[in-house]
């Protein structure tokens, strides 16, 4: 029985968003293109990639002629949302002040700049 995809995002998959955010919308040759700049990839992989995060809800595509043109679907920020949701979930039973108290106790955070982050956060909900 093949396992059911996880919600958030591989790091291939990562690096594919990543360029579809930048390029906003991007055939698979564009992607591509995109992507060799940085580490050579096959255009397969990332075809494939591509139907992965169709997939998973974080890509659409539309046809042009032959071609397939993506487009995100979800943001950066609700991408960054639903993978911290599913960290807070799996690792932190649900809450968010353990993953606090955890970043603090590893002192990769301290507590004045989780109170700024938590100033700012109201701001900009209010």
């Amino acid at each position: 029985m093949p396992r059911k995809p996880s919600p958030i995002l591989t790091e291939a998959e990562q690096r594919v968003m990543q360029a579809l955010w930048e390029l906003k919308e991007a055939s698979v040759r564009d992607v591509h293109e995109k992507l060799n700049g940085m580490k050579k990839v096959a255009y397969t992989t990332v075809l494939t990639v591509l139907k992965i995060l169709h997939d998973k809800g974080y890509a659409n595509y539309r046809k042009e002629g032959r071609a397939f043109v993506y487009y995100p679907v979800l943001s950066q920020k609700e991408a960054r949302q639903r993978a911290l949701s599913q960290l807070v979930s799996r690792f932190f039973e649900g809450s968010p002040q353990a993953l606090a108290e955890h970043l603090v106790e590893l002192d990769e955070i301290d507590i004045s700049d989780l109170q700024a982050l938590k100033k700012e956060m109201n701001d900009t909900t209010s």
